[in-house]
C-alpha cells in the first residue's frame, strides 16, 4: 500500500500543472484584452467593400476627410473616441446611423463602414474581418499610449471637495473618465481615489456643507485632460468622509 507522501506527491503535482496552465490562460486572456487599433482589427477587403454604402448612406451628412461637414478623421475622431472600444463604436454607430434611420443596415455593412472609418484614420489593417465579437474589446488610443483624454469629452470624477481661493476643487480625484450621460456611476462610493486636482469650473450649486467630503462630478474637460478644469454638469454627493 503506497505512503501518504507518495500518493500526495502526484497530487501536488498536478495541483501544480493545474496552477501553471491557469496562471497562463490568464495571462493569454489579459494579452487579449490589451489589444488596440494598431494591432489590426480589420481588413482591407472589408473597407473597400464599405466605400459603395458610405457614399450611398453617410455622405451626406459626413465626410472622411478630417476638414469639412461631420469628419469621421483626424482629430474629430479622437475627440469622438479615444479611449473607447472599437465595440462600442460599432454598437452607437449601428444604433444611431444613418441619422434618423438608425439600425436600418444589414449588421454586415455597418462592420464594413467601422472598417472603413479606421482604415480611413490611417490604422493598420489585419488578417480578420471586424465583427461585434472580435473588437468588443479593442481599445481606440492613439499610438503613443492612452495620454489624457481630449478637450470637449464628457466624463466623470471622483475626489474630495475643497476650496483653493475663489474656486472649488476636487483634490485625492480619479482620472477622468469618459460617460454616455451625466450623473453618479456604479461604485462611485467606492472606488479607489487618485492623486489629481481638478478645477470645478462654472459651478451653479452651492456646495459650502459638502467641503472635505467624498464626490461625484460629471462635465466637460476644458482643454486635454482638464488642463484648464471641468464645466461642471452634476455634483453629488457620494461619500460622508473623504478620502
Amino acid at each position: 500500500m503506497p505512503s501518504e507522501q507518495a500518493v500526495a506527491r502526484p497530487v501536488l503535482l498536478t495541483m501544480v500543472l493545474l496552477t501553471t496552465w491557469a496562471g497562463s490562460v490568464f495571462l493569454k486572456a489579459q494579452a487579449a484584452d490589451a489589444r488596440t487599433v494598431w494591432d489590426g482589427v480589420y481588413t482591407d477587403a472589408q473597407a473597400e467593400r464599405a466605400t459603395a454604402a458610405f457614399s450611398q448612406s453617410c455622405s451626406n451628412c459626413h465626410t472622411l476627410e478630417s476638414q469639412g461637414e461631420g469628419p469621421l478623421t483626424g482629430e474629430k475622431f479622437w475627440e469622438g473616441f479615444t479611449q473607447k472600444t472599437v465595440g462600442e463604436m460599432l454598437t452607437y454607430i449601428s444604433t444611431y446611423m444613418p441619422n434618423g434611420r438608425g439600425g436600418s443596415l444589414p449588421a454586415s455593412t455597418y462592420n464594413d463602414l467601422v472598417a472603413l472609418i479606421l482604415k480611413s484614420n490611417g490604422l493598420p489593417a489585419g488578417t480578420v474581418e471586424l465583427a461585434p465579437d472580435t473588437v468588443a474589446r479593442v481599445q481606440i488610443i492613439p499610438k503613443d499610449g492612452p495620454g489624457e483624454l481630449p478637450g470637449n469629452t464628457l466624463v466623470r470624477m471622483i475626489g474630495c471637495l475643497a476650496r483653493k481661493g475663489n474656486d472649488w476643487v476636487l483634490t485625492s480625484a480619479t482620472a477622468p473618465e469618459r460617460i454616455e450621460k451625466i450623473g453618479v456611476g456604479a461604485g462611485d462610493a467606492g472606488r479607489p481615489l487618485g492623486n489629481r486636482t481638478m478645477t470645478l469650473r462654472f459651478v451653479l450649486t452651492r456646495l459650502d456643507a459638502f467641503v472635505g467630503q467624498r464626490m461625484s462630478v460629471s462635465g466637460i474637460l476644458i482643454g486635454a485632460g482638464g488642463a484648464d478644469g471641468i464645466n461642471v454638469s452634476t455634483v453629488n454627493r457620494v461619500g460622508d468622509t473623504c478620502p
